[in-house]
């Protein structure tokens, strides 16, 4: 997708060196998942500047610019993701905190069902699945 300045300044946002940075590292994250605190230290590792202050300021107002989606898992972490077009849900580890987001057609046509049977009109949902990922370290926590 790729967000632009102009993207920045539809928003209402100034473009400054923070927020274009955090924008790219949020475009380029090997998970599409990152906490504030990931963020500020890959900030750091590349020699900005910035403090932690201003890494969950401009989260925030990212978040409220619909520019990315806040996700608050039970592991009491929130992550930022850049907005999608399409909806994914999410599986979690209960060890390692690993997020994998996935798509499935019948779990998506099986909540509108659900809905429907009771009346409901959806205007969104979040599915999160909690387990083991299926990394050797989180596995032998479970034999």
């Amino acid at each position: 997708m790729g967000f632009t300045n102009q993207d920045l300044r539809k928003a209402g946002l100034k473009v400054t060196l923070p927020r274009v940075k955090i924008l790219e590292l949020l475009e380029n994250a090997e998970n599409h998942h990152m906490s504030a605190e990931e963020v500020y230290k890959a900030l750091i590792e590349q020699g900005e500047d910035v403090g932690l202050a201003t890494v969950y300021r401009v989260l925030t107002q990212f978040e409220q610019a619909g520019i990315v989606e806040r996700h608050n898992f039970e592991n009491n972490l929130s992550v930022f993701e850049i907005m999608q077009d399409e909806h994914h849900d999410h599986l979690v580890c209960d060890v390692c905190g690993k997020i994998v987001e996935f798509h499935n057609k019948a779990i998506e046509n099986e909540q509108k069902q659900v809905a429907q049977e009771h009346g409901f009109k959806l205007s969104g949902h979040s599915l999160i699945l909690y387990g083991v990922c299926d990394d050797a370290e989180c596995q032998a926590t479970i034999q």
